[in-house]
Formats: structure tokens, C-alpha cells, sequence
């Protein structure tokens, strides 16, 4: 006779605010899929209150947990370990435990590798352009310097921000990294292979697109952009009007979260059932 077993494995999100985002949408479609007994929650948790969460967490007996904003920089001050691309970062999206010990780990940038390599795209290329200099963008540039990416372009409204970002991809990775000031319509250089909006720009219900001049696109280029919703954002359907090759914000979703699910359960993820959940729910 089986054994009963009414527990369930745990994981989810922690973040302020937490109820729009929909990694657990993919996540527990993958559980269902794959016939295991876990499940995802979102928890909202303020700032004052993410080490008393992370203690719960541990006591809860949790597997693992994601974290969004504004907890990605912070939760770095109560792990155990770091993995060393994160800790390059200075930002951590995942958590899984070894034992009772809290490892962070950042999935966003290698889930963004990951959507090349599944579109049969190289990281490895001379030049990548990355409009932003943020969260996503930190993430992004590391692991594309780590893959073998020659020279990264940061073009950043904020000139610290920015600079900050160039600083670090110089002093820790061996990419050549440079920053572009963006105080008006920004043309890109003839040698980019890769551009990637890595800002929120565009983002539903925001229908807006980033100040580039679109007419120094060429289909020689990659045109990537890490918003997921809409996957073909007005950026995009620009870029493709100039015959450039497009990827959408999807893939890079649906990548990070499969590499947390590995992570977590020890099982490859079923990135297709996971990637119909997500256009299902942005229909």
C-alpha cells in the first residue's frame, strides 16, 4: 500500500509588491506537468522584514525562494554562501538550500544566455550594446563578459549609474566595457552584434519604446529585449521592420525560472509547458 503524504515541497517569491508577478504561473504548471508534489507561493515582505522571512523560511523547511525588488541586493547580507557569478553581480534572484544552509545563486543573467543558446545564438561575440544599467543589465553584461562577449557598450541616462556598472564589468570580468552617455536619441554603433533593452521601457500596459534612432538598426544585428509582457513590444516590431533578428523577454523568463526549478527539484524543467503558462496568462 502507498504511503499518504499530504505535504507539500515549498517554494516562491518574496518581494514588495509581489502580486503581479507571474513566475508562479510557470512554476507550478512545470509541478503539475511533471507530477510533483510541490508548490509556489508569493510573499510580500518589506524591507524592515526580509531577515525574519529568510529565518521563517529556513524554519519552514522551505527549498528554495525567489527574490525580486526590492530584496535582490540585501538578501545577500543573510546567506551562507554566494555563488561567484552573483557575487560578481551583487545581486541574488534565487536561493536553494544545501542542508540548512542558504545558497544564493542569480538565474536572470544565465537565463538570458540560456534564450540565445536555445535560439541558436553565440554569447561569444565582439560587441553587445545594452541600453540600461540596472538590475536586468548587471546581470546580462556579467554573464555575457563570463561567455566570452569582447566589449560591452552600457548607455544609461545616469552617468553614475552607468559608470558604476562599466567599473565593475572592467575590474571583475575580461570584457572591455565602455558607457554612452543617453541624454538624446541614441544611434547604434555599425559593429553592434547584440543590443539588448534591459530597461523597463515598454513594459504592459506602458507602450512606449526606448529613444534609439531605429533606422541605424540593421538585419546584421540581434535585437533582444528582457521585458516579457507583451513578448513583442514595440521595440521589437521595430527592430524587425529593419530585418534584424528578434528575441523576446519570454525566453529569458521562462530560462531563469527553469534553472531555479533545476536547482530546486534536481529535475529538468518542462520549459515549453512553462512558456505556454506565461503566454496563456499575457493573452
Amino acid at each position: 500500500m502507498a504511503e499518504t503524504n499530504y505535504k507539500h515541497d515549498l517554494v516562491g517569491a518574496m518581494g514588495m509588491p509581489i502580486a503581479e508577478n507571474p513566475t508562479g504561473l510557470m512554476m507550478e504548471a512545470a509541478f503539475r506537468h511533471l507530477g510533483l508534489n510541490w508548490r509556489y507561493q508569493l510573499f510580500e515582505v518589506a524591507e524592515a522584514s526580509l531577515k525574519d522571512a529568510l529565518t521563517g523560511m529556513r524554519a519552514l523547511g522551505f527549498k528554495g525562494m525567489n527574490f525580486t525588488i526590492p530584496h535582490k541586493v540585501n538578501v545577500l547580507n543573510y546567506l551562507d554562501r554566494v555563488a561567484p557569478d552573483a557575487a560578481i553581480i551583487g545581486a541574488v534572484n534565487t536561493v536553494r538550500l544545501e542542508g540548512n544552509q542558504l545558497i544564493g545563486e542569480n538565474t536572470d543573467g544565465k537565463g538570458f544566455i540560456r534564450s540565445l543558446s536555445e535560439a541558436g545564438i553565440s554569447p561569444v561575440v565582439n560587441h553587445a550594446v545594452i541600453l540600461g544599467a540596472g538590475g536586468a543589465a548587471r546581470a546580462i553584461t556579467v554573464e555575457l563578459a563570463l561567455a566570452g562577449t569582447k566589449q560591452l557598450t552600457i548607455v544609461n541616462r545616469s552617468h553614475e549609474r552607468g559608470q558604476t556598472l562599466v567599473d565593475l564589468l572592467n575590474a571583475k570580468t575580461p570584457a572591455k566595457a565602455g558607457l554612452e552617455p543617453w541624454q538624446t536619441t541614441y544611434t547604434v554603433p555599425q559593429d553592434c552584434d547584440i543590443l539588448v533593452n534591459a530597461t523597463s521601457i515598454g513594459l504592459y500596459p506602458d507602450p512606449a519604446k526606448p529613444d534609439i534612432d531605429y533606422d541605424s538598426l540593421t538585419k546584421q544585428m540581434i535585437v533582444s529585449d528582457v521585458i516579457p509582457n507583451p513578448p513583442q513590444t514595440a521595440f521589437l516590431n521595430e527592430a524587425a521592420k529593419r530585418g534584424a533578428r528578434t528575441l523576446d523577454g519570454l525566453g529569458m523568463l521562462v530560462y531563469q525560472g527553469a534553472i531555479a526549478f533545476k536547482m530546486w527539484t534536481g529535475k529538468e524543467a518542462p520549459t515549453d509547458v512553462m512558456k505556454r503558462a506565461l503566454e496563456e496568462a499575457f493573452a
